[in-house]
């Protein structure tokens, strides 16, 4: 028995230990002495024989698969540390994200919404929209009006929209922009080479935008920051804004933090009086 198997051992008892019955849905029972699952519980809820966990737990079991070590994950409601904990436990590394998180947590959604003054969005890692606050709804447009894949900042950077004299939101800082975002999604498309969605993004910007092919071309991976750029918004006119950002790196999504400029507080109160709303439309 070496130090890891003891480790690995007492790690498993201390999450089965912590999780009762009624959290996997199972009856409780009478006399029940264990803390929270019994062994054989764990077992049949990660489909593996009882006698095995049992010795997984003494520390006498041979190394688990990576196989079982995604069911004892899932039966023992392991939190993604967790799970890479367990695996590099058990001398299994812990196999990367097929693809990129889209899931947004709480404590960032609740973030954002205690920006009042800042406008503030969440990029997944092929620029998708993915949260944001009502006031980059009202500096950028109403995201929760789009489908899914029009809220993709790369798309609407690179495809032919623009031609239709229309430039993101009428920033500043278009082509540093574009090039910023071009060597984030090399390194994207490096992270999750196997991840359909990304495949499929990469060929159609390529394939279809020969800005973006140019760019990919250069095989350049590191961005510089902007830290501050300038809106054009069809109701107050131009806002110059501070860009923050701050890295979610277990999700490897980023949050865009926008706050005004000398100069721009104004407009910034007044967009969020004006919300989503397009005075600028007759109505």
């Amino acid at each position: 028995m070496n130090r890891q198997e003891r480790e690995l051992a007492g790690f498993l008892r201390s999450r089965r230990e912590r999780i009762t019955p009624a959290d996997v849905g199972l009856p409780a029972g009478p006399r029940r002495r264990t803390p929270g699952l019994r062994r054989e519980e764990v077992a049949q809820l990660a489909y593996i024989s009882t006698e095995y966990y049992t010795r997984l737990e003494q520390a006498r079991a041979p190394h688990p698969s990576r196989e079982v070590l995604a069911q004892l994950a899932r039966a023992l409601r392991l939190t993604d540390p967790e799970r890479d904990h367990l695996h590099h436990l058990a001398g299994v590394p812990p196999a990367p994200p097929r693809g990129p998180s889209r899931e947004v947590r709480q404590s960032i959604v609740d973030l954002l919404d205690r920006l009042p003054e800042a406008a503030a969005i969440v990029l997944s890692a092929t620029y998708e929209v993915i949260a944001w606050n009502d006031l980059a709804a009202a500096l950028m447009e109403d995201f929760s009006l789009l489908p899914r894949r029009d809220r993709n900042l790369a798309r609407r950077t690179f495809l032919p929209h623009r031609e239709e004299g229309c430039s993101l939101y009428g920033v500043s800082d278009t082509e540093e922009f574009s090039r910023t975002m071009a060597q984030h999604l090399r390194t994207t498309a490096a992270r999750y080479p196997d991840d359909p969605e990304v495949k499929s993004l990469m060929t159609e910007l390529r394939t279809r935008s020969p800005e973006f092919a140019e760019l990919w071309a250069t095989h350049d991976i590191s961005a510089r920051p902007t830290l501050c750029k300038t809106f054009q918004h069809p109701v107050v006119g131009f806002v110059a804004v501070h860009c923050d950002v701050l890295d979610i790196t277990d999700r490897d999504q980023r949050v865009f933090i926008y706050t005004a400029a000398p100069g721009s507080e104004e407009a910034m109160r007044l967009l969020s009086v004006v919300g989503t709303q397009r005075m600028d439309v007759p109505g």
